[in-house]
């Protein structure tokens, strides 16, 4: 599990570069005067703010179900190994086929 935090933050850092990348274009058009450019500016914009709103709640709900199945696993890892054991099972049975 140390493993998903790192790979949580680097996805999270990615996104917030490409972000900020599309906010300097957003500010380096501003002074564009056609018409086309000023509608495809206010587009980009509102799908960045939108953006940025969905991220930060799916961050949020992702955390929240991270932290309930760490609960879970630590109060009944009996549960959690016996059903990792039968998801492998299945899972080979199923590759195994021909």
């Amino acid at each position: 599990m140390a493993k998903t935090p790192d790979n949580f933050k680097q996805m999270s850092e990615e996104m917030q570069h490409i972000m900020d990348h599309a906010k300097a274009l957003v500010d380096a058009t501003s002074g564009e005067v056609d018409e086309r450019i000023k509608s495809a500016r206010a587009a980009l914009k509102e799908r960045l703010d939108s953006a940025k709103r969905e991220s930060s709640a799916l961050e949020d709900r992702l955390l929240d179900q991270v932290k309930v199945a760490d609960e879970f696993i630590h109060i009944k890892p009996y549960y959690a190994i016996g059903g990792t054991f039968v998801a492998g099972l299945f899972l080979g049975w199923f590759m195994s086929r021909k």
